[in-house]
């Protein structure tokens, strides 16, 4: 048979499975939609599906209702569950998340799991709607940053559920005070302490914070800054310390920002920000003034994104271990299914990163 006479689904077919050959298709990784495929080769959606059904027979493929298709083990025995780990995060797309997630990717895909994702948008609603998707799944196990951790747990019921099922599973960056479980996070009130401190030592004494409330990372954040104040015998003013909600962080803190900046001599000469994203609007708030950072006002942020370097003045920052907690969040939870270990209390210190937007005061 001439090439030509081969048909179009069994040419398809050669070229995927090469993609499997290369490594460009890894086991547990979706894969382009069939509209996708039929544009990048130039065939019809009706020959995409023919091929799709070939590989799926064969063991290369796993359709999965509403979700997609995923690559998969031919090895693996007629009739095994697929190994599935969810991961629940308040984003997906933004900020650190990105590297949090692809940490966890990397490792879970090295064990042969395949992972669901799912984001709440730091919504409580859409929490339960992403809890509900994972408990309807044969999961083996489950990653969670819980949504606005500071405003209590009304999903309890579900985490109940996990539990009852036996399905483990541990969370980051924080967890609900009233669970029993593992998790993964950064020494929110060390890094709000150094912050401030690290501003003393460099003769600031009016030291404005600005911090997320419905967060503990954000509550644990602010304890530090005025731990750090009253260590060293200062009294915050009530003005120095601003609070917001997820849903005010795009307007409130930029306008709370301009009124403090708007005092005179009186102004704040250092601002503390809950994470690098506020510290790079406050920033611009500082400029709208006609004032420099770090000429007029030193900023300080906190999880050291790639924000922190974006900028034309360099945000000096704390670190979020990001990847690293990603991919222990995985290797724990592996271990957790696999050899019945417990999860243990992991607490990364933050460290100062020193950049450009903090100066010296006489």
């Amino acid at each position: 048979m001439t090439n030509r006479q081969i048909p179009k689904y069994m040419k398809l077919k050669k070229e995927l499975l090469s993609w499997f050959e290369a490594g460009k298709l890894q086991y547990g990784e979706q894969v382009p939609s069939e509209n996708e495929i039929a544009e990048q080769f130039g065939v019809s959606r009706q020959t995409v599906r023919q091929t799709f059904g070939e590989l799926e027979k064969e063991g290369w493929l796993e359709r999965i209702q509403g979700k997609g298709t995923f690559a998969r083990n031919p090895e693996r025995r007629e009739g095994e569950q697929a190994k599935t780990i969810g991961i629940i995060t308040t984003y997906i797309s933004d900020y650190i998340f990105p590297h949090i997630v692809r940490g966890a990717e990397a490792e879970l895909r090295s064990k042969g799991y395949r992972l669901l994702l799912s984001s709440t948008d730091n919504n409580k609603d859409k929490e339960m709607e992403s809890l509900q998707l994972m408990t309807s799944e044969p999961l083996s196990g489950l990653i969670i940053e819980p949504t606005k951790s500071a405003e209590g747990n009304p999903n309890l019921a579900y985490f109940l559920e996990l539990q009852e099922k036996g399905i483990p599973f541990l969370m980051i960056n924080e967890k609900y005070r009233e669970l029993e479980c593992a998790c993964l996070k950064v020494d929110d009130e060390a890094g709000g302490y150094k912050a401030v401190q690290y501003l003393l030592e460099q003769g600031h004494t009016r030291i404005a914070g600005f911090f997320k409330r419905d967060d503990l990372q954000g509550v644990n954040r602010l304890k530090g800054f005025l731990a750090a104040h009253k260590a060293a015998g200062i009294n915050v003013s009530p003005k120095q310390v601003v609070t917001y909600t997820t849903e005010e962080k795009n307007d409130l803190p930029y306008r709370k920002a301009l009124q403090l900046l708007e005092e005179g001599e009186k102004r704040p000469t250092a601002f503390v920000c809950y994470n690098d994203e506020l510290a790079v609007q406050l920033m611009e708030a500082v400029a709208a003034t006609g004032l420099q950072v770090p000429e007029d006002v030193s900023v300080i942020g906190f999880d050291d994104s790639s924000l922190a370097i974006a900028s034309g003045t360099k945000l000096t920052t704390l670190t979020h271990p990001k990847t690293v907690m990603g991919q222990a969040a995985a290797s724990q939870l592996i271990a957790m299914i696999e050899q019945g270990r417990m999860a243990q209390e992991t607490i990364y210190e933050p460290e100062l990163v020193v950049r450009d937007s903090v100066a010296k005061r006489n």
